[in-house]
C-alpha cells in the first residue's frame, strides 16, 4: 500500500487568518479528479490526495478531514460508509463525483443520510467543485453549531449532565419500558452535605469546583446506559435501568465513598490551608415494572428516602422500602 500524498496550502509568512480547510481528495477511479489538487490548493484548501481505498482508510484512520471528494468505484455501499464513519470525529461533508449521466438521487446513497453531502458529474469545471464544497463547508458549519447548542440546552455547562427536565423525560421513559416489558429499574437522588458552608467558609470558586468534581465523580460511577443529571445546586440524581435493589447498593456504595474521597485541604483566598470534609447524602427507591404506578410516585419516594439521609446527618444512603418495611438498609457509608 502507497501512502496518501498530501498537498497542504504553503505557510504564508506573517498571514493571519482562519486555518485552511482540510479536504480528503478520494480519487479511487482514477480518471482524472486528482488533477484538482494543485488548484484546489492555490483555493486555500489543505488537501491529502489518495488513489485506493486502502490510501482513504489509512488517511481517513490518521486525522480528522472537514471535507471529502470521493470519485468512487461504485456510487453508494462500502466506500460511502467508510468515508462517513472512519476515523476521529467522524461523519464530515461528503462531495460525490458521478459520472456524465443524471444525477442519481439521494435516496440512492443511504450511507450518507443524515449527512452533508453533494452530488457533481466528473466532468465539472474547479470552480463547480469549488462551489458545491463551500456550500458543504457552510451546512456542516451550521450543523455543528446547531448540535452544539441543542446539547448546551440539554447539559449542564458545569458538570455536563443532563439539566432537569431533559432528565425527567428519559425517567419517564425509562419508566414506561420497566412498565412494558416487566424491567427492573432505580432512581438515585444526591445531595452535598453542608454544601452552603463550602461557600461561606471558602470562596465560589472552590463551590464551582466541587460541583465539576462530582459530577465527574457521578459519571465515573455510572454504565453506559444510566442516565444521570445535575437538578441544581448540589443536587444530583441518576436512574439506573435494568437494575435489580442489590445492585443499585453496590452503585450507590461506590458513589458515597468516591464522593467521600473528594475531601481535601483547600487553600483560602488569604493564603491559608483549611481542610475540606465532602461527604453526600443518598436517597432511591427502585420499581420492578409492576409495584408503582407512575414516574412521579417512583421520584417522591426517593425524596423521602433523601430526606430521611439528610435527617441521619448525611454520608449515608437510604432505600425507601426501608422506611417502609423496617429492613435494613442495603447501603450505608
Amino acid at each position: 500500500m502507497t501512502a496518501p500524498h498530501p498537498q497542504t496550502t504553503p505557510a504564508l509568512p506573517g498571514a493571519i487568518g482562519p486555518a485552511p480547510v482540510s479536504l480528503l481528495l478520494a480519487d479511487h477511479r482514477g480518471l482524472g479528479l486528482a488533477a484538482l489538487a494543485p488548484a484546489l490548493v492555490r483555493q486555500g484548501f489543505a488537501v491529502t490526495a489518495c488513489e485506493t481505498v486502502a490510501e482513504t482508510r489509512a488517511a481517513l484512520a490518521q486525522g480528522h478531514f472537514n471535507l471529502v471528494l470521493l470519485d468512487p468505484l461504485a456510487i453508494g455501499g462500502a466506500e460511502a460508509e467508510l468515508v462517513a464513519r472512519t476515523g476521529p470525529r467522524a461523519p464530515r461533508a461528503v462531495l460525490l463525483v458521478t459520472g456524465s449521466g443524471p444525477l442519481p438521487a439521494a435516496a440512492r446513497v443511504p450511507e450518507l443520510r443524515g449527512l452533508p453531502f453533494d452530488l457533481a458529474r466528473r466532468d465539472a469545471g474547479l470552480e463547480e467543485f469549488v462551489w458545491r464544497l463551500e456550500r458543504l463547508l457552510e451546512q456542516n458549519q451550521l450543523r455543528g453549531e446547531l448540535q452544539r447548542v441543542r446539547y448546551e440546552a440539554q447539559h449542564d455547562d458545569r458538570t455536563g449532565l443532563l439539566r432537569p427536565a431533559p432528565f425527567q423525560r428519559r425517567v419517564r421513559e425509562h419508566f414506561s419500558a420497566a412498565q412494558r416489558h416487566g424491567l427492573p429499574l432505580a432512581l438515585v437522588l444526591i445531595d452535598l452535605d453542608r454544601f452552603g458552608r463550602v461557600n461561606k467558609d471558602f470562596d465560589h470558586t472552590i463551590g464551582d469546583e466541587l460541583i465539576a468534581r462530582t459530577g465527574a465523580v457521578v459519571q465515573r460511577c455510572l454504565r453506559a446506559e444510566d442516565v444521570a443529571a445535575r437538578l441544581g445546586g448540589d443536587e444530583f440524581a441518576v436512574v439506573l435501568p435494568y437494575t435489580q435493589p442489590v445492585d443499585a447498593a453496590r452503585v450507590i456504595q461506590r458513589l458515597l465513598g468516591e464522593i467521600h474521597g473528594l475531601s481535601c485541604d483547600v487553600t483560602r483566598p488569604d493564603g491559608t490551608h483549611a481542610p475540606l470534609a465532602v461527604s453526600g447524602s443518598i436517597g432511591f427507591e427502585t420499581c420492578d415494572g409492576r409495584d408503582l404506578e407512575t414516574a412521579e410516585v417512583l421520584r417522591r419516594n426517593a425524596e423521602g428516602a433523601l430526606r430521611a439521609a439528610k435527617a441521619r446527618g448525611g454520608n449515608t444512603a437510604v432505600y425507601f422500602r426501608s422506611l417502609e418495611h423496617g429492613a435494613p438498609e442495603p447501603s450505608t457509608a
